[in-house]
């Protein structure tokens, strides 16, 4: 039986990717990259390219619908967790890709917790990636705690309030996935007088990337999915 391996390959630069991680993805047998929308391309997958040789390797992309809808998720994973098994159960190495790590708000985490149920004789073997927290912060030379400091990490679909209740208690609040929200969010950031406190940062390590820390530019920015805000 092979190895089931989750690969974290950070934020979108390949040269973040760890060595470990390139180690895996040069010999796995398979990977197995999530798209949310078909006609995209998957960033993990993309980020990855110059070190797999798909002559040899089996690529293989899978939908993960992005919706918070469990009758359209489950089956999804599911239908991953099972092809992930068929192919460690004969005998071929897999490498699930996943940009960040593959602990953090990663799909993985679902799959885990499947293959752990159903398939519990799997060897699973995780490799962290660096998440797009510590490479946002990088990019815009932001330290993002020191000493007794606290920081905070909320997906802002989690509400206004909480964002409001995080910004009253933590030095440091890190929100993720602010697209839904981000209206609401800059007004919160503008009436609690949060304006030069704040830096965006979108596709960060992508040729995408943008890094935005005047107030006036990122509440006028139409952000993209991946995207995130650091508030000191």
């Amino acid at each position: 039986m092979a190895t089931v391996y989750a690969v974290g390959v950070g934020p979108g630069d390949p040269e973040l990717l760890t060595r470990k991680a390139e180690r895996i993805l040069r010999i796995a047998d398979v990977i197995l990259a999530p798209v949310s929308n078909p006609a995209e391309a998957s960033v993990a997958l993309e980020t990855i390219r110059e070190f797999i040789d798909e002559s040899r390797q089996e690529i293989i992309v899978h939908q993960f619908p992005m919706t918070s809808d469990r009758s359209r998720l489950i089956p999804a994973w599911q239908e991953a967790a099972a092809l992930i098994a068929a192919h460690a159960e004969a005998g071929r190495s897999v490498a699930f890709v996943t940009i960040g790590d593959p602990l953090f708000y990663s799909t993985f985490i679902y799959l885990l917790r499947i293959l752990r149920e159903q398939w519990p004789q799997l060897l699973i073997e995780i490799i962290p990636g660096i998440s797009s927290i510590n490479a946002a912060a990088s990019e815009a030379a932001l330290p993002l705690v020191e000493g007794d400091e606290r920081m905070v990490v909320i997906p802002a679909t989690a509400g206004i309030e909480q964002i409001k209740t995080a910004l009253e208690t933590y030095e440091t609040v890190v929100l993720l996935k602010v697209k839904p929200l981000f209206p609401a969010i800059v007004e919160l950031l503008r009436t609690t007088g949060r304006e030069h406190a704040t830096v965006f940062v979108e596709r960060v390590g992508s040729p995408r990337q943008k890094v935005l820390t005047d107030f006036s530019e990122i509440a006028s920015h139409s952000p993209d999915y991946l995207s995130l805000m650091i508030i000191k």
